[in-house]
């Protein structure tokens, strides 16, 4: 794997498998990541030490899973000038399916920016830091650039063959009906 360029970071190992898909979208474009369980409660020292040595180590952004309070990426982007991307968790506490997580990622104080990407969108947060990083970056920018074509493609090709066989037909292939 490349040199790690983004610190992927959650509260809990209960969040991984939201957050494996920003690395699958990090490895996609060819960036370096790691992933690490810490919190910021439980383990507040050790997520310091940790964006001291990652900035040190040359990464450019961290993407923190925020669950209940989702102080995590509060924390790590009280602690760095680098671009902190919190992605609210969805909530098994109370019902609230994610609503105080994304509450509490936007609402950081000024100064404190968290960017937010949608409830349990590491994806997204993923594709945000390849975005961040090809800024500078022409060959990840190529690689963002030609993901999103192939996307685009896709739905063009997903079209033509719902117009070719109709709606119905295309659903019952779906197994939709």
């Amino acid at each position: 794997m490349n040199k790690p360029l983004v610190g992927i970071l959650m509260g809990s190992d209960s969040d991984l498998p939201v957050m494996q898909e920003a690395a699958k979208v990090l490895e996609e474009f060819g960036i370096g990541y790691e992933v690490h369980t810490l919190s910021a409660h439980r383990t507040p020292e050790v997520v310091v030490e940790y964006i001291q040595k990652s900035e040190a180590d040359g990464y450019k952004v961290f993407i923190c899973g925020a669950g209940g309070a989702a102080h995590l990426a509060g924390v790590v982007a009280a602690h760095t000038a680098l671009p902190v991307i919190g992605v609210p968790m969805m909530a098994a506490k109370m019902g609230a399916a994610g609503v105080d997580s994304l509450f509490s990622t936007v609402q950081m104080p000024p100064g404190i920016p968290v960017a937010t990407v949608g409830i349990g969108s590491a994806k997204n947060a993923g594709i945000l830091a390849a975005q961040i990083i090809g800024a500078g970056d022409m060959g990840v920018r190529a690689k963002i650039v030609a993901y999103k074509e192939k996307m685009a493609g896709d739905i063009v090709a997903k079209d033509d063959s719902l117009q070719e066989k109709g709606f119905k037909k295309y659903l019952e292939e779906q197994g939709l009906i």
